[in-house]
């Protein structure tokens, strides 16, 4: 329990340094801090008391988590493992807080490691779609009436932490309007710090613990930038985190090389024809800070839009979710786009591939429950907060995205940081060539060439490892790989945990 002190200290010195606090307005922003450092202090003196002995301390210990353990969701599954589900505030000043659901490991918890998933968007909820759709233990069925036991849950191999981020996703939410204006990359990646450090102070036994960090999509961005970020705090041995590697699912990478791959992809699958690739090639670069002046450029962009509004641009051989074809809103069974920059961002609501192409209408069903809700600890049973799985808002006005993280894998490959990449071969959004096209570009010395990789005796994908990264295939999957394959992603996550190549033999 004095390392849970000593931890309250760490934070405020976190806090300080963040914060370049001026004399004036020192003791406000410390409050709050001082606060919880004194609340601490009212647990802990009666631990001195040789007679109370560890019984006391274990006790104390589960207090502080206990108003987040989750007991009475509906409907789920009967679990031997504990989860925890709760608002951390990350900016004191500004009333900013994010929520989280956090998993046990199925067995021997204790000893196995904490990962941290992150969804993208930018704007889409890690808790509506990793948690309940992809790698958690609880899937959303049966249009939100519940919930299924997931028996390929990625909480049989590590303790599971999902988070929505930025405020404005899902649950989380700031006090201060003039947040919601201002988010970024950046932005996101300094709240999931602040918030890692707040939810270490809340479970202190996992401070140490190897510590690793994986996600899909335009969390392509978000997890090499937070992981820098680590790094480079790791620096002060107070605020260390034992980060050991990242793991990221068809991810935006480079924008340059995300849409050349998406571009020929497309050609390649048949969606667009050869006059309009022939174009594109011919009168798009997409390395330019002005590609949209040139019209030939645009307009043939535009063709290869139309063509993915009327099919899955996420799942290529799959249906779409057809529940609201009789409604007057098209949009919501459409993919459409905008152009920002030089980045494509996938406009939302989005529609995801899978083998039910309705999943977000069960999460969104199951979120906008009052019971559900109260379970969770983000409602006091009495008035409703209105979820949904992507901000629209939120991915209309981002405010700045990094045009490649490229130089971030350099930097993490050089501190030792594992890195592994997958991809879904029938993805459209950022497909296959875009992962591999940017990896290219890195120049890594090759050291076992492309060969399959197996699960159940069945060739799942190929895969090729690199001094200091592992890019994989998943053959047959869309974006959301975990969904079409996951017994195969289970198996692929665990090898990556324990540091060993996808199998590669029969």
């Amino acid at each position: 329990m004095l390392l849970s002190l000593i931890h309250h200290l760490l934070f405020c010195k976190l806090y300080l340094q963040e914060a370049h606090i001026s004399n004036m307005d020192f003791v406000p922003k410390l409050a709050p801090f001082l606060s919880s450092f004194l609340i601490a202090l009212v647990y802990l003196v009666p631990l001195f008391s040789a007679r109370q002995g560890q019984y006391v301390i274990e006790k104390r210990l589960n207090t502080l988590v206990n108003d987040h353990l989750v007991t009475n969701l509906p409907n789920q599954p009967e679990v031997d493992f504990r989860h925890y589900a709760g608002f951390l505030t990350v900016n004191e000043t500004s009333g900013r807080a994010l929520f989280y659901w956090f998993y046990e490991a199925a067995t021997r918890p204790d000893e196995k490691p904490l990962v941290l998933w992150l969804n993208g968007g930018p704007g889409c909820s890690s808790v509506g779609y990793g948690a309940t759709q992809e790698i958690g233990p609880f899937i959303v069925d049966a249009n939100g009436n519940g919930i299924k036991y997931n028996p390929d849950s990625w909480n049989r191999e590590a303790n599971m932490l999902f988070l929505e981020s930025p405020v404005g996703v899902g649950f989380s939410y700031s006090n201060t309007s003039t947040d919601y204006n201002i988010l970024g990359d950046e932005f996101t990646a300094n709240d999931a710090y602040a918030f890692l450090h707040k939810w270490f102070l809340k479970f202190p036994s996992y401070r140490t613990r190897m510590f690793y960090i994986a996600g899909e999509s335009y969390a392509g961005k978000y997890i090499p930038e937070l992981a820098e970020f680590i790094i480079d705090r790791n620096k002060d041995a107070s605020l260390h985190i034992n980060l050991r590697g990242i793991l990221m699912g068809n991810p935006e990478t480079n924008d340059a090389e995300d849409w050349r791959g998406m571009v020929d992809y497309a050609w390649s699958h048949a969606v667009i024809s050869d006059e309009t690739h022939k174009v594109i090639s011919l009168s798009c670069n997409f390395s330019s800070d002005d590609t949209w002046s040139n019209n030939d450029c645009s307009d043939s962009v535009d063709e290869l839009l139309r063509q993915y509004k009327e099919i899955d641009i996420y799942s290529l051989y799959t249906s779409v979710c057809a529940r609201n074809s009789a409604s007057s809103d098209q949009k919501s069974t459409q993919v459409m786009f905008t152009r920002a920059s030089k980045m494509l961002y996938c406009q939302m609501p989005r529609i995801m591939g899978g083998y039910d192409p309705c999943l977000d209408e069960y999460a969104k069903a199951f979120y906008n429950r009052l019971d559900v809700q109260k379970a969770l600890h983000v409602s006091d049973g009495h008035h409703l907060r209105n979820w949904s799985i992507c901000n629209e808002t939120i991915f209309n006005e981002w405010k700045y995205s990094k045009p490649s993280v490229l130089p971030i894998y350099t930097k993490l490959i050089g501190a030792g940081i594992r890195i592994w990449v997958y991809s879904g071969d029938t993805d459209g959004r950022v497909p296959v060539l875009s992962t591999r096209y940017s990896i290219s570009s890195l120049g890594l010395k090759i050291t076992k060439s492309w060969r399959p990789w197996y699960h159940q005796r069945q060739v799942s994908g190929w895969f090729q490892e690199y001094e200091g990264l592992t890019f994989a295939t998943f053959r047959g999957a869309g974006h959301a790989v975990p969904i079409f394959k996951p017994s195969d992603s289970l198996a692929f996550f665990s090898a990556f945990l324990l540091g060993d190549a996808p199998p590669s033999a029969r």
